[in-house]
């Protein structure tokens, strides 16, 4: 626990990188205490607006820059003006993904002889994708400094859901965490790590803040694990069906590695 702080913040963000439990705590968060719950859609649903011909892995820089913006974007339509909330992640995710790109790859679940294509071809435009995350970034802490009065910190205690969804690898996340561990310190809120079982991290957020609480512990969780795996469900269903709908080849491997 990196804070000792004891108050009731109006504005909290839950951070952490990929499968760390966001979306389970800020729904179980929201449904015990009554405070709404906000975020962002997820890469997959954005792509699929923008772009249904192809998958997070095969995106270039720039159109990885796009889906970082477009989630900042809705972030802060969707925050902007509330004086009460939970979100499920916050503005320096936006950053912290593509940040963590720079340096392990801009595929980083990818085989790693995939990587060596993409990181040659990117070799000339990779110092331009770096200057602009630095700029990003720290946009985003100073954003996040003003939208946010605390942060709860979910570190990595479990290992990557295998759905092949999620185009990253353990360095990755472990980089990630990194990341955003220090880009959070830079705001100057106040942090709380939380680990353990879900209901262990609801009840030490709730009990270190100070929270009001309308629902059991129990059975707010028991709610929100049914609400997180009916939008697991239906974000796997529409990638299987994408993915039928694009169909699989060497070719198709190739090319999208040749990008950066």
């Amino acid at each position: 626990m990196t804070s000792t702080r004891t108050w009731a913040p109006a504005r909290i963000a839950v951070s952490g990188t990929y499968s760390t439990g966001k979306s389970s705590l800020t729904e179980a968060l929201s449904i015990a205490t009554g405070i709404p719950r906000t975020h962002a859609l997820t890469s997959r649903e954005i792509l699929a607006e923008i772009n249904p011909r192809k998958t997070v892995m095969e995106l270039d820089s720039l159109e990885l820059i796009e889906l970082g913006i477009r989630r900042y974007s809705e972030r802060l339509t969707n925050e902007n003006g509330m004086t009460r909330f939970v979100s499920d992640g916050s503005v320096i995710h936006e950053w912290v993904y593509g940040a963590a790109r720079a340096q392990t790859g801009i595929n980083p679940g990818a085989p790693r002889v995939l990587q060596m294509l993409t990181r040659a071809v990117g070799l000339r435009n990779g110092r331009a994708y770096t200057k602009y995350l630095d700029l990003f970034g720290e946009l985003v802490c100073e954003r996040a400094s003003s939208m946010y009065d605390a942060y709860v910190h979910l570190p990595v205690d479990f290992p990557l859901i295998a759905d092949g969804h999620r185009p990253v690898s353990e360095p990755f996340r472990a980089l990630s965490d990194t990341l955003l561990r220090d880009a959070v310190s830079t705001t100057g809120l106040p942090v709380l790590v939380v680990r353990g079982s879900v209901e262990q991290r609801l009840s030490t957020v709730i009990e270190h803040f100070g929270l009001p609480q309308i629902t059991e512990t129990q059975e707010a969780v028991a709610i929100a694990d049914e609400r997180v795996r009916m939008a697991h469900r239906r974000l796997d269903e529409d990638a299987r069906r994408r993915a039928d709908e694009r169909g699989r080849s060497v070719v198709r491997t190739l090319k999208y590695a040749a990008r950066y």
